[in-house]
């Protein structure tokens, strides 16, 4: 967690689309490969004691489960978003690395 993960443009970039995207209810944005894990941005009024470690351990999984939806008929997988409490988390891995995004709640539409 050096802020060596990402290349620095690439970076901006993810965080202007998840913050176009999503606006205020973005919560948090973080960047991720098998070795490494990078938070990207952190809305200021969230606690900065999450375990990035403990989530990248989980997100990683996804690295080895994309391969079970191959040749379904569901088609190329896309993204994980799982539902919580207090809002969303979504995935999304392309190749070796990846991006979770972490929201408030808000409406699915």
């Amino acid at each position: 967690m050096d802020g060596d993960a990402i290349d620095s443009e690439l970076a901006d970039e993810l965080q202007s689309v998840c913050r176009t995207t999503v606006g205020d209810e973005l919560r948090s944005m973080t960047y991720f490969t098998e070795d490494d894990v990078e938070q990207l941005y952190l809305r200021s009024d969230l606690d900065q004691t999450a375990d990035l470690v403990g989530f990248a351990e989980h997100e990683r999984r996804g690295f080895h489960s994309q391969s079970a939806y191959r040749k379904t008929q569901l088609g190329d997988y896309e993204a994980t978003v799982r539902m919580f409490e207090n809002g969303y988390l979504s995935r999304v891995i392309r190749g070796d690395h990846g991006v979770w995004v972490t929201t408030d709640s808000m409406s699915m539409d």
